[in-house]
């Protein structure tokens, strides 16, 4: 990819980014250079995960000839609120739409439907459930960075440390974030047996909300290892508790909100797994793009990677986050790799966890 693409887009909406790609515009000509109406929908539009993965489509459809790409979510996590948007959106985005959210069951009749109407569809971060007709998903394996997330946990305790570990959910029942819980809970229980792993409890994924909750769950269980979360507020929320007790216990969560690599920086948070949304949004973009300028979409769970940041890389990530333009340039190798060998990176669906 050239970084002379073009990287400008245009802003629009309450609550609703609207991005058009320079070029000659029009509904004729090939279909490697037709006028595209794309959407995107994600679960909370203030919050860094969604951001994220909305920079990364943003530029995804900058990057090609006559895109409008417009991306709409609700201002806090609520799933009847982003199905009656997405149901919107994909009838003027009648070319495709990336769809991501944190409640899929209430999702399969809608998507099902755009699908049915000749809108393609694409889930991101959260595979679709059955009967959506949806069938290329782009995500993490959300096991894979629970394990990861314990892994590095060990790093700092010990395997043979005796104790509790306390873990947070926000939306118990969304399948990413019970992965990840699940992949924890299993990795400490196999590698330190004599560490008991308490919950997943439900941290909820508003900050005011989460604050309160992790707040109860310290002084709850005041004698713990380590309090550990799967959601981007529990990372900045969990380290400020934290810091306002002193406390000697460790804590980590997910996701790289400014406020989270600046703990991970000040050594309060000891890391936080990245999910790498930015590449999700943008990959999940790309092949939609793709998908309706001549080149076969695939299907399947197309696995995207995670990352532990800590104290040895949080400088490179802190100035990768800076710009969606700074976050290409860091990506740009890897969109490349990943998307010039997809077979190399599917897996099927049924799979995806």
């Amino acid at each position: 990819m050239k970084k002379n693409l073009l990287r400008a887009g245009c802003v629009a909406g309450v609550m609703a980014l609207g991005l058009s790609a320079c070029g000659s515009s029009g509904g004729s000509g090939s279909s490697s250079d037709k006028k595209l109406e794309l959407g995107m929908a994600v679960a909370n539009i203030s919050l860094n995960f969604a951001s994220s993965m909305a920079d990364g489509a943003k530029q995804a459809a900058a990057h090609s000839k006559n895109v409008d790409l417009k991306v709409v979510g609700p201002p806090n996590t609520d799933g009847p609120a982003e199905q009656a948007l997405f149901s919107s959106l994909v009838k003027t985005a009648t070319d495709g739409v990336v769809l991501e959210n944190l409640d899929p069951p209430i999702f399969t009749r809608p998507a099902a439907q755009a699908v049915q109407s000749g809108v393609k569809v694409v889930a991101l971060d959260t595979s679709p459930t059955d009967g959506s007709k949806v069938d290329l998903y782009v995500g993490n394996d959300n096991y894979e960075l629970g394990q990861m997330l314990a892994d590095e946990t060990l790093k700092n305790l010990g395997s043979n440390t005796s104790g509790t570990v306390v873990v947070g959910v926000p939306n118990p029942g969304t399948p990413v974030l019970d992965s990840r819980a699940k992949g924890i809970k299993d990795e400490l229980e196999a590698k330190a047996p004599n560490i008991k792993v308490l919950g997943p409890y439900q941290t909820y994924s508003d900050p005011s909300q989460n604050f309160g909750a992790w707040q109860s769950l310290v002084n709850a269980h005041s004698g713990a290892l380590a309090y550990l979360g799967v959601g981007d507020a529990d990372s900045y929320d969990l380290a400020k508790i934290k810091q306002q007790q002193g406390g000697k216990y460790l804590v980590a969560g997910f996701d790289v909100d400014a406020k989270t690599l600046e703990y991970v920086k000040q050594g309060v948070l000891f890391c936080t797994l990245d999910p790498e949304h930015f590449l999700k949004g943008y990959i999940a973009m790309k092949l939609l793009i793709d998908g309706n300028r001549g080149k076969k979409m695939p299907t399947g769970w197309f696995k995207t990677t995670g990352l532990v940041v800590n104290s040895a890389n949080v400088d490179s990530i802190i100035a990768r986050q800076k710009s969606p333009t700074a976050a290409y340039d860091f990506y740009e190798k890897q969109i490349d790799s990943m998307l010039g060998d997809e077979k190399a990176n599917l897996k099927p669906l049924k799979d995806a966890r």
